[in-house]
């Protein structure tokens, strides 16, 4: 699709091609990567990205869960997922709720650059679905409360990076 480029008057100064992601996601296979660290929480989030990606049309036969301890074994798994060929793109998700210690920033820093990692080995999408919060509070509200479903919003940005992808493999 070609869209203009305007400038700050108004006057079209050129077209450019433009690729944007749908919302459409019928065959794909989807990885999810979930910790059992706060399940309280990430319980809610994979409900959320589970429900999210049916309704996008993933079947369920199309998606495979993977329990890991908590978020800092998250990337390990979900470079593993994103290897395989029966997998098009994986979903994260975890709760790192900061505490009294100074642990909350290792695991969160780490979790953060081992799935960006894990994405950029693979060339395959992993999305960050990993509560960061101060408080419990925080996280339940991000979890289906009163902020929306951050599982599901994880699983929307999967399937719309997973078609902008694939508009650009020549």
């Amino acid at each position: 699709m070609k869209t203009p480029v305007v400038d700050g008057r108004g006057r079209i100064l050129s077209s450019v091609k433009t690729i944007s992601g749908a919302l459409t996601a019928e065959g794909i296979n989807v990885g999810i990567v979930c910790g059992r660290f706060n399940d309280l929480i990430t319980d809610r989030l994979l409900d959320g990205a589970v429900d999210s990606l049916q309704r996008l049309g993933v079947s369920p036969d199309n998606v495979t869960v993977a329990w890991v301890p908590g978020a800092f074994e998250a990337p390990v798994v979900a470079r593993a997922m994103a290897n395989r060929d029966d997998i098009d793109g994986v979903i994260c998700l975890g709760a790192v709720i900061r505490g009294a210690t100074s642990h909350y920033d290792f695991v969160a820093g780490q979790a953060a650059a081992g799935l960006q990692r894990a994405a950029l080995d693979s060339g395959k999408p992993v999305i960050f679905g990993i509560l960061t919060t101060d408080t419990l509070e925080q996280a339940l509200d991000r979890a289906g409360a009163k902020v929306g479903n951050k599982g599901a919003e994880a699983a929307v940005t999967l399937v719309e990076t997973l078609s902008v992808l694939r508009q650009l493999d020549p």
